[in-house]
């Protein structure tokens, strides 16, 4: 019995549930699921996006709604929804695109309850019109005119009016050539000559007899500028006067005619979107997404293009990449080889850690007050005292906005570019150390071109983040709408007073500031797409210039 109670007990088996927690299976199964979860998620926004993003362009087949009371609706058919009255009883609805804005007075959106609907039909005659202002139009061309006089009516003013919007294209491209280029250039010129009297006013005496052969002088080509302007705007009259003699008449889908004519210019296309095929739809899907970023915006950023906010955002984008990656860059550089490594080091990176988290509007106002009211004030009064009150750098403009978002993205290309420092072998600086290089010599021979892929991983960051900010911008720049971009064939080119459009100040514009929510709700899925589309684009060249370096320069750490 002794030797029974002193025997050893076996050992005890480990559960199979410790052992697989322990080894931790579970938790990679975990990280998977989340790891799904969070592409699952980025694949339906993006998909979202593409999807309504997309729609907006392809053409809708336009239907008849015939109602129980005997009315006929023509428009296109944008959702169904059901809704529910005070007393609990559903019934569903039938959101119709009618346009004619200007003829509507409900909107050019209706919503008809399905009920109501007595028979629905798509006739292949019906056709859409893309004007303008006042949206889009749905109906028939009834009658074409010239100077008053009926030129073609029923079946032949389809093709009359073809022929004449071509003339009116034109005619539309002429006087947009003229307002942009030669009377934009005199009215420079005006105000140049404006600007140069007030300054010979401000630095000679009054009883100067220069100074009366000066304003004399200005006074000259002042009214020389003027008259090339009458002349061009004389010219430009002409063209809208001949713009006036052609119009025509439109009928709604019953047959009913509009109350007047329309002037023909204000028609930009014609579609026959009901007898087109798959591949004619296409081709019409093409080239209405091409005129939506080749295009200016019209009425009131709900209808148009969107090519100056394409332009601004890629401009400043590329303008706050040339100045955030040497600033960061540097000060990277001072952090990891130069400075000596204590508190003060050490309170430098936490600084520039906590700096990234920063909202952006609190880089706006700063942006705002030492940029544009600072820096722009003294600008101004120190080179362009003559221009003030109106102010050149001190109202803010594309330099101040790159600036400013420089700032917001820089504590991104420092950590990323001292990781890419510390990642450098050892090895290799000593061996650069060995063979006689100073150490200057040896950060820029081998240590920054091993650290260049790195580097530009900052930069990617920062571009994806800075493309995308708004709130900074809205201080600092950016306006609604703008006739003028900051770079274009006038000297010197590049006009960093100027202020810009950005795509996404637009899409907040366009989303929350629009008087048509339905209208303009299509197009922030586009817009936005627009800008996904180009933040990859910018991102996929830094991303193939890093693969090539990291291939240049590959060691045992990258």
């Amino acid at each position: 019995m002794a030797d029974a109670a002193s025997a050893p007990l076996p050992p005890l088996q480990p559960s199979p549930y410790g052992r697989l927690f322990r080894d931790g299976h579970p938790w990679v199964w975990v990280t998977r699921a989340f790891t799904a979860l969070l592409l699952l998620l980025v694949v339906g926004i993006v998909g979202i996006v593409v999807v309504k993003g997309l729609r907006t362009f392809w053409p809708a087949r336009l239907s008849r709604f015939t109602l129980t009371d005997g009315t006929v609706v023509t428009g296109e058919e944008v959702r169904r929804q059901t809704r529910r009255d005070s007393a609990g009883v559903t019934e569903e609805e039938i959101q119709i695109r009618i346009g004619n804005r200007d003829l509507a007075g409900s909107g050019d959106f209706i919503f008809v309850p399905s009920a109501r609907i007595k028979s629905i039909d798509q006739p292949e005659d019906l056709l859409a019109f893309e004007r303008m202002e006042h949206g889009p139009a749905y109906g028939r061309v009834q009658a074409v005119y010239e100077d008053g006089k009926i030129v073609a009516e029923g079946a032949a003013a389809l093709g009359a009016l073809r022929a004449r919007m071509s003339q009116a294209d034109s005619r539309r491209e002429e006087r947009l050539g003229i307002q942009k280029g030669p009377l934009d250039e005199e009215s420079r010129a005006i105000e140049e000559v404006r600007v140069q009297r007030r300054k010979a006013q401000a630095t000679m005496e009054p009883d100067d007899p220069a100074l009366a052969r000066r304003v004399k002088e200005l006074d000259a080509r002042t009214k020389e500028a003027e008259a090339r302007s009458l002349a061009l705007a004389e010219r430009i009259g002409n063209i809208q006067k001949e713009d006036r003699r052609f119009t025509v008449l439109l009928a709604w889908g019953n047959g009913e005619p509009f109350p007047k004519p329309k002037p023909i210019s204000s028609i930009l296309r014609v579609d026959e979107v009901n007898g087109l095929g798959f591949f004619g739809r296409f081709g019409l899907f093409v080239s209405r997404f091409w005129h939506f970023v080749t295009d200016e915006p019209r009425e009131a950023n709900t209808d148009g293009g969107i090519w100056p906010a394409i332009f601004g955002t890629m401009l400043m984008t590329l303008l706050m990449t040339l100045f955030v990656v040497p600033f960061g860059v540097i000060a990277a550089l001072y952090l990891r080889e130069y400075a000596k490594q204590g508190f003060i080091v050490s309170a430098v990176r936490i600084a520039v850690n906590n700096l990234a988290g920063v909202p952006s509007i609190v880089f706006g106002i700063f942006g705002l007050g030492f940029f544009c009211y600072f820096v722009g004030g003294w600008i101004d009064h120190t080179f362009y005292a003559e221009y003030l009150p109106a102010p050149t750098f001190g109202g803010g403009g594309i330099l101040w906005a790159s600036l400013t978002l420089s700032l917001l993205t820089v504590p991104v290309v420092i950590v990323s570019t001292e990781e890419a420092l510390a990642a450098v072998p050892r090895a290799l600086r000593e061996a650069s150390v060995a063979c006689g290089a100073s150490k200057w010599q040896t950060i820029r021979r081998v240590v920054l071109p091993h650290a260049s892929p790195g580097i530009l991983t900052g930069m990617i960051l920062a571009m994806a983040r800075g493309a995308g900010e708004v709130a900074p911008l809205m201080l600092t720049g950016v306006v609604k709408r703008t006739d003028r971009l900051p770079l274009d064939a006038a000297m010197p080119f590049l006009h960093p007073d100027r202020k810009f459009m950005h795509l996404g100040f637009h899409i907040y514009d366009t989303g929350f500031q629009s008087p048509n929510v339905d209208a303009s709700t299509p197009l922030v899925y586009s817009t936005t797409l627009v800008l996904l589309v180009l933040v990859l684009m910018l991102n996929l060249g830094a991303v193939l210039l890093r693969n090539r370096l990291r291939k240049k320069f590959k060691t045992g750490v990258f």
